[in-house]
């Protein structure tokens, strides 16, 4: 377990970006122009002498780059493109033409980048993570300069050599690593946990209340526009698997149905599956914690604010309670389906969605403790195997089944007294990261079992 306080920004949990994945699209992207920068920072001399820049996939990243785009990716961060402001289309159409190339200038000097900068690298790594690139600046076959990048999931990247952050200097008023620690916190200090988590944030951020709950509604937009979009678009998602949206049908299913009681669980089903159908197909989407369960929230918060009508500032306070979860998995565990299986992805947004919808009910914490534990403690052991490589089967169904077992755990939780309940939220996420550590590379994101060896019945 990391020894520091957590010190994340919720706006780094919840990012904005393209689809299909955080760990195979966003990070690289982000690392392609962290290299693109340092590039910047070399001797004229050096760039003048190199003749090409090279990169290199291990892990997962080259089991499934392919199906997740994640060559396209790097194209676009070595173009000097960004995440959030990245045009979905025109990212779509990197690399169609594999006779094209893309002109990177780094100082007086040209590169022209295309299909054969990417090296999809099968053989054994030697690094300390599932999802690693490297950077190789190149004089013929001498490499002149390189930089080593992990994913490490949520869009969360690492350089290799780069000393982290000194996370004890960071000062949060409300320091916790545990939901021990955090309820202690609000005991001590009389405080709610969303008067926590905001103080805990300003400190990190310097943003004022208003900015922040103002950052919060504009991710709240993001994730209903994605749910939106994927409402309205019909046909067939990109790739090789040829598989047809559902939301649209499913949505107007539910709405035929309305004076049915089955109406609201398929309303539920179309908003989760909505978002993620758009993530399958590379539109913009919100992390949430990733971008391969990226229907859970925002289906969750879609239905909480459509059918429940819940106002902007209960939807905010619900965003706190599932931030505060993510951060306890990530900071305790691990979000990447690379090194937790799906449970990390799938299992961690329902676990937040469960807090969420718990805290938005006016519940006490121990119950949004009970909520989310329930959430993690039944997809534990869930494995990641995309066939393909592509996040669409069996991912977009899982956020689906993700929402679902949020709503129900959720249900659970408040049906009794939280106090009663036997198994805690840290004890669970400490099973979560054993569970991950024993399971076989060949379930992490890697398509080389379970369903994603089905691929031929497709």
């Amino acid at each position: 377990m990391n020894n520091s306080p957590i010190t994340t920004s919720i706006f780094d949990l919840f990012k904005v970006g393209p689809g299909p994945s955080s760990s195979h699209t966003i990070g690289p992207m982000k690392a392609a122009f962290d290299f693109l920068k340092r590039l910047e920072q070399l001797p004229e001399s050096t760039i003048q002498t190199a003749g090409s820049i090279q990169v290199y996939l291990y892990g997962s990243l080259s089991a499934t780059g392919r199906g997740h785009g994640t060559d396209r990716a790097l194209i676009a961060g070595l173009l000097g493109w960004q995440p959030e402001s990245t045009d979905p289309a025109a990212l779509l159409a990197l690399l169609k033409d594999p006779t094209v190339t893309y002109p990177v200038q780094v100082g007086e000097r040209a590169f022209h980048l295309g299909v054969e900068t990417i090296h999809f690298e099968r053989k054994k790594y030697d690094s300390p993570y599932a999802n690693t690139v490297v950077f190789k600046l190149m004089d013929g076959e001498n490499g002149l300069y390189e930089e080593e990048y992990y994913s490490i999931g949520g869009g969360f990247i690492l350089r290799k050599g780069e000393e982290p952050a000194d996370q004890s200097a960071i000062s949060v008023p409300y320091p916790y690593q545990t939901m021990k620690e955090l309820k202690a916190q609000l005991k001590i200090h009389n405080l709610t946990l969303e008067e926590l988590m905001l103080a805990n944030e300003t400190a990190l951020t310097g943003r004022s209340v208003k900015q922040i709950s103002s950052r919060i509604d504009l991710i709240l937009d993001f994730m209903h526009k994605a749910v939106r979009r994927g409402l309205r678009h019909t046909g067939t998602l990109p790739g090789s698997i040829k598989l047809r949206r559902k939301a649209p049908l499913l949505f107007q299913q539910a709405r035929g149905l309305v004076q049915s009681s089955d109406s609201f669980l398929i309303f539920l089903n179309s908003y989760c599956l909505a978002a993620s159908e758009e993530n399958a197909a590379g539109g913009i989407v919100v992390t949430a914690p990733t971008s391969g369960a990226s229907g859970v929230i925002p289906g969750l918060t879609y239905l909480a604010k459509h059918h429940f009508h819940y106002d902007k500032a209960t939807l905010r306070a619900g965003m706190w309670a599932a931030a505060a979860i993510g951060f306890l998995v990530k900071h305790n565990a691990s979000i990447s389906g690379a090194e937790m299986g799906c449970m990390g992805e799938i299992g961690t947004a329902s676990a937040m969605g469960a807090a969420f919808l718990t805290y938005c009910a006016g519940k006490p914490i121990e119950a949004v403790e009970a909520a989310a534990e329930i959430g993690i403690e039944h997809h534990l052991g869930m494995t990641c195997d995309p066939i393909g490589g592509y996040v669409q089967i069996p991912c977009i169904e899982r956020n689906a089944m993700g929402a679902v077992k949020a709503y129900n755990a959720f249900l659970l939780a408040t049906a009794g007294t939280p106090a009663n309940q036997k198994i805690s939220l840290d004890a669970v996420i400490k099973v979560m990261k054993a569970t991950g550590r024993d399971m076989s590379t060949k379930y992490k994101e890697t398509s080389e079992a379970g369903l994603a060896l089905s691929a031929t019945e497709c």
